[in-house]
Formats: C-alpha cells, sequence, structure tokens
C-alpha cells in the first residue's frame, strides 16, 4: 500500500496533471469549443444510425458507455475525492468534465475514424486501433489494450464489486462472499449473452437508475438549502486555497485537490483514458463526427452533472451535520450525507450503488473484450469472460483503499499512449 501511495503521488505529479488540463484546454480550443455544442449533441444521442445492422445505434453505444462510467466513480469516488483532496477537489472534477467533452469528442472522433469492420460487418476500435492503424504502432496498440484488458478488472470489477460490498455490509450487514456471489451472477449472465445482451440492458436501465439517484440528491440539496450557498463559495475557496479545514475532514494543499480532483474525474468519465472510444467506434453511425458529439455527452452527464451534484451534496452535510462525518472513513462522506434522507436513507445509497455498479460491471466487461479480442482474437473471449466472473468476486474481498490506488496507476498508464495518439493525429479530427 504504502509502496502504490508513493508511486501515484509521483505518477499523478504536476507533469500529469499539466498534461491531461493541456489537453482538455488544447483540444477544446482547437476544436473551438466543442462543448457549445451540447444541445446538438444531445439531440443526436436520440437519433438512429443508418449503419446499424449488427452494429450500436449512437444512443446503444451512449449506454454502453455511462453503464461503464456512471457508479462508484460518482458516489464513492467523490467521497474519497473530499476527503483527501478537500472540498475543493469537487471543483476540479468538475473541470475535468467540462473540458474534457472535448478531449473525448477527439478520442471518438479517431476511433471511429480509425475502426475496423469485421467479417460479420461489426465494427471494432477504440485507442488500440487508432495507435495501430493510425499510428501505425501495433505494438503501442498492444500496450494499450494490454492496460484497458488490466483496467477491466480494476476499474470494472474490483472497485465496483468492493463498494457494494462496504454499502451492503454497512447498511444489511451482508458477507461480503454473499455479496460477491450475487454480483459475479447477475453479470454473468449478461455479458455472457453478447454485446446485444449488454446494450440492451444498459438501454433500458442506465437512464431510470441515473434519474432515481438524481432525484435522491436533489432531495437532499432542498434539505440543505440554507447551507447551500456556504457550501458552494466553500468549494471555489478551497480549490484555490493552499490549507483548510471543513466539518473536521482536512483538505491539503492545492496540489492534492488538484491530483484528486482530476484523478476521481478521470476515473469516473475518462476523457483522457480513451476507453468510451471503444464503445463508439462499434456504433453504426458512419460520420465520426456525430458518434463523437454523442459519446461528449456521456462526460457532461457523469462529470458535469452528476459528480458536481454528488459533490455539493457531501460538503453541504459536512456543513449540515458535522457531527455525521466525524470518524468516518473516506469513502463514507457520502452514505453520511445520504443517511439524512427521510425514511430511506442508507438503503437508498446503497441499492443505487449496486444498480449503477452492476450496469458498470457490465460496460467495463465490454471494454475487456474488445481489448481481449485485439490481442488475442475471438478465440480468447470466452476465457476472458469466466476470468472477469471470477474477478468480481474476488474484487468484493479485496481492501478498498487498495482497490483505488491501483486504479489510478492504471488510468495513469493508460493516459500516455492515448494523449500520444491525440496529439500525433490531430490534424483528421474535424470540429
Amino acid at each position: 500500500m504504502a509502496i502504490l501511495e508513493r508511486i501515484n503521488d509521483l505518477v499523478w505529479g504536476l507533469p500529469l496533471l499539466v498534461l491531461l488540463l493541456g489537453t482538455h484546454i488544447y483540444f477544446t480550443v482547437k476544436l473551438h469549443f466543442p462543448q457549445r455544442n451540447l444541445l446538438y449533441a444531445l439531440k443526436l444521442s436520440l437519433g438512429k444510425a443508418d449503419n446499424e445492422g449488427m452494429n450500436l445505434s449512437p444512443f446503444s453505444a451512449l449506454a454502453t458507455t455511462l453503464a461503464a462510467t456512471l457508479g462508484t466513480g460518482n458516489i464513492i469516488g467523490v467521497s474519497t475525492a473530499v476527503a483527501l483532496g478537500g472540498p475543493g477537489a469537487i471543483f476540479w472534477c468538475w473541470i475535468t468534465g467540462i473540458l474534457g467533452m472535448a478531449t473525448a469528442y477527439g478520442e471518438c472522433y479517431l476511433s471511429v475514424l480509425f475502426r475496423t469492420r469485421n467479417a460479420d460487418g461489426t465494427y471494432v476500435g477504440g485507442p488500440m486501433y487508432v495507435l495501430k492503424n493510425g499510428l501505425h504502432n501495433g505494438i503501442l496498440g498492444g500496450f494499450y489494450a494490454l492496460c484497458t484488458l488490466v483496467a477491466a478488472f480494476g476499474v470494472g470489477c474490483t472497485t465496483q464489486a468492493n463498494s457494494v460490498t462496504q454499502a451492503a455490509q454497512a447498511s444489511f450487514h451482508m458477507s461480503p462472499h454473499l455479496v460477491g456471489v450475487i454480483l459475479a451472477l447477475l453479470t454473468g449472465a449478461v455479458i455472457l449473452g453478447g454485446v446485444r445482451s449488454i446494450a440492451s440492458l444498459c438501454e433500458r436501465t442506465v437512464p431510470a437508475i441515473s434519474f432515481v439517484y438524481m432525484l435522491g440528491c436533489l432531495l437532499l440539496l432542498v434539505l440543505y438549502r440554507k447551507v447551500l450557498p456556504d457550501a458552494c463559495m466553500l468549494i471555489i475557496k478551497d480549490a484555490f486555497s493552499f490549507g483548510s479545514v471543513a466539518g473536521g475532514v482536512a483538505g491539503t494543499c492545492i496540489q492534492h485537490a488538484l491530483r484528486y480532483g482530476i484523478a476521481r474525474g478521470l476515473f469516473t468519465n475518462e476523457a483522457g483514458i480513451g476507453t468510451s472510444a471503444i464503445a463508439a467506434a462499434s456504433s453504426g453511425a458512419d460520420s465520426p463526427r456525430i458518434q463523437a458529439y454523442v459519446s461528449m455527452t456521456a462526460v457532461f452527464w457523469d462529470t458535469v452533472v452528476m459528480c458536481l451534484v454528488t459533490g455539493i451534496v457531501i460538503v453541504s452535510n459536512m456543513l449540515y451535520d458535522p457531527a455525521s462525518i466525524a470518524g468516518v472513513e473516506e469513502t463514507g462522506l457520502t452514505a453520511a450525507a445520504f443517511s439524512h434522507l427521510p425514511y430511506v436513507g442508507d438503503a437508498f445509497l446503497t441499492v443505487s450503488l449496486a444498480a449503477f455498479a452492476v450496469t458498470t460491471l457490465i460496460g467495463w466487461s465490454y471494454f475487456g473484450e474488445k481489448a481481449t479480442e485485439y490481442l488475442m482474437g475471438k478465440k480468447g473471449i470466452p476465457f476472458y469472460k469466466l476470468f472477469y466472473i471470477a474477478m468480481i468476486y474476488l474484487g468484493a474481498i479485496i481492501p478498498m483503499r487498495l482497490v483505488w490506488e491501483s486504479t489510478d496507476l492504471i488510468n495513469a498508464f493508460m493516459v500516455l499512449p492515448n494523449v500520444l495518439a491525440l496529439y500525433c493525429l490531430r490534424r483528421y479530427i474535424k470540429p
């Protein structure tokens, strides 16, 4: 644990933070602020592609991306960001989301442009294919695919299963082994059915789960309305302060706020990592521009909306009831806030977390499947799925902090080849 923390402090130091923010800003300016076309992008996300067939519709690709990104990053990840980086980490997480929409646009544009069509008519793509077909570097493409495969077992499996375990233990006193078995069975039943089964479930469940969770957050903000302005001011002030203490949770220096805000923002929306482009490349949309706009909205919903609202709920509770967070672990700030939700309290958060975790497990299984296909061909997919299901159970019993630190390290390794491809092939990206 100590070794991982030291490595992450080095990896997530100023150079990588500058690289990520610089990339987001560069592509925002280069692409003439694609964020300004958000309403157009949201409209496109509900349309159909002319070349779907066996491929995903634009909305299915978006739903699969959201399934993979909406989850513990919005609930537990934001909690750890505030606990370790201070309330100001919420601001940097939000900034990462707004600017990251442009980076996500570029990633998805290139992935659709340089994707490959299989013999059955389905498309496969993602940063590994961009590196292979665009930069003509199969070795680097293989490295990215390997990182994606490892991340599928980390980001996709262990963080989700572990977060559900923690919440289920606290709310219902359930055994971690039982939680792991249930999650493995539920996920396995879907992913063994193939990509259409995954997309179909994501289309139906992701919007409903997100709506219910956001409704719970809005009810809490109504409850915290008297401290809401102060909470917002605290987030902004702490983002640029060099030390603060709020509600018993120590804020650290600005670099720590940046480190955890950007790291958690990256974890939840994956702009800069490039994994969302894997789903985008499977869309039947012929135009890279259209699918890039559609996929860009995933960052908006995930970080600009949901992470921000969750963060404001947490910080508002710190001011509303400081005693509720006394002695809680870094992952417990969200639970402390939701304990004030009338009648349902902890149970609401636990059920929401479990629902998000299952969809994330399913969405990330698809990313890992495509990485396996790149590395070993279709013959390796059945073995990957079985191992993925087994890792869900193991993730339920692994120490939580070890999981998060490992995830941060994996994310950092995926950023470098993806950002390299973005800069080298930037001339192909059209606004």
